[in-house]
């Protein structure tokens, strides 16, 4: 047996319990059933309980006529019940998914808009988690995807919550037939060549005929995933934390770890491991993708093997693999004039380079390395650049990025690095930063 409408308002509040201390709930405001009961159920509650600050938000994808007149709504339905209303329009970028799209431009709307204080309330229910959950296995997604949708995650500088996942579609019904509310019907939730118009229309009403809890239980299923989930990503810290071992290229800022301790694990554990660190980084690579890791590992001794994935690569140099992307994929610009060495010299997608000390005398240069450079050391005499970044073990795609000091031809430091980096016994050294953050150089 279901739980009646009349127990939705003390359900709600119970799974809100956790973010009761906010500055503010922001309700995402389709105009549809879910985020209409949601709303009404919060303004209701508002007056006997004490809640944070309500407010709404309404997003206009623009992509259909029919839409125009929905922020209309959303605001006569906002104002009846007094409860701010903010309507943002969003562009919808082409692509083979136009409901991917909708849904990157509408989330990244959200993000923007929501601060380190408040939480944003969707109204996705137990169906919606059902209908996800079978989206998702037929696409082949692992552990992760089955979880289908968590009940809260970071947005923007705040959380999003989905405080009715325990709730079905026809509780929601009966809550808004019983108090009269209005709410928009999509005209694009007929569509069929929407996949997951098809499953609810088509796939989801043969499913519950036969099997009535088959929301219910599949709903059940994508919690007892997402457990799962858990103890993976626990354990995939475990294993990482055996890899990000201290080096001394830190200051590069540049993620990375060390090989050895992520090749002893299972290939399982390796592909575990990973994921949990690129997740922040990329957009992880499908089941197929998963062969680069292994001709990274598997790469000759001597080579500098390079996985690419959707947004950077993964570098393996000097014992570890290094995360890759944005501007360390560029190559920067030869090299510049450097006429006030008092100040420091921006390198063009390379950060900046700044002497510590007195600086030395004569017409100075910034350059990179381009093969055959020689450096006069005291005691060793002349020695060529590439033996000693070898004897240093410099990661292979930084040594040309390294910014090289030169007075005429001569080369008289590699910035940042332990013994060629400046003249002790003049009192000067070379330091790069790598990014154009302003912060200190190490």
């Amino acid at each position: 047996m279901g739980q009646s409408p009349i127990d939705l308002p003390s359900r709600l509040l119970l799974n809100l319990e956790p973010w009761r201390h906010v500055a503010h709930w922001r309700i995402a405001l389709s105009g549809g059933l879910d985020s209409t009961v949601l709303l009404h159920l919060l303004a209701t509650l508002a007056n006997t309980e004490s809640l944070p600050a309500l407010s709404a938000i309404h997003i206009h994808h623009g992509l259909q006529a029919a839409a125009d007149a929905w922020p209309q709504h959303c605001q006569d339905v906002c104002d009846a019940l007094g409860v701010q209303l903010q309507v943002e329009r969003v562009t919808v970028k082409g692509g083979a998914s136009l409901e991917r799209a909708a849904r990157d431009a509408r989330y990244a709307a959200f993000s923007s808009l929501t601060q380190s204080n408040d939480v944003l309330l969707t109204g996705q229910h137990r169906d919606d988690q059902a209908e996800t959950l079978l989206f998702r296995l037929l696409r082949g997604a692992g552990v992760r995807g089955l979880g289908a949708m968590p009940q809260q995650r970071p947005v923007g500088q705040g959380t999003l919550v989905r405080p009715l996942l325990d709730v079905s579609r026809a509780e929601l019904e009966g809550y808004a037939q019983a108090h009269q509310l209005r709410w928009i019907e999509d005209p694009s939730n007929q569509d069929r060549q929407f996949s997951r118009n098809y499953l609810r229309q088509q796939v989801m009403p043969l499913l519950t005929e036969r099997w009535p809890q088959a929301q219910a239980s599949m709903a059940r299923t994508a919690a007892h995933l997402r457990e799962a989930q858990g103890l993976l990503d626990e354990l995939a810290q475990i294993d990482l934390a055996q890899a990000a071992t201290p080096h001394e290229f830190a200051w590069m800022g540049v993620p990375s770890l060390e090989l050895t301790p992520l090749t002893a694990l299972s290939d399982a554990r390796q592909r575990n491991a990973l994921s949990h660190w690129l997740e922040p980084l990329t957009r992880l690579p499908d089941a197929d993708h998963w062969s680069g890791w292994t001709t990274l590992c598997n790469a000759g001794a001597d080579a500098s093997p390079i996985w690419h994935l959707a947004d950077g690569e993964l570098h393996r140099s000097a014992g570890r693999v290094w995360w890759l992307s944005d501007s360390w994929l560029g190559t920067p610009v030869i090299g510049a004039d450097w006429q006030t060495p008092t100040s420091a010299l921006r390198l063009p997608d390379n950060g900046r380079v700044m002497l510590h000390g007195q600086a030395p005398s004569g017409p100075l240069r910034i350059a990179y390395r381009q093969g055959g450079e020689v450096m006069r050391m005291a005691e060793r005499g002349s020695r060529d650049l590439k033996r000693l970044l070898n004897e240093r073990a410099v990661p292979a795609f930084v040594r040309g990025r390294l910014p090289l000091l030169f007075r005429g031809e001569e080369l008289l430091a590699v910035a940042n690095l332990p013994g060629l980096a400046g003249q002790m016994d003049e009192g000067w050294t070379l330091h790069w930063q790598p990014t154009d953050e302003d912060q200190g150089l190490s």
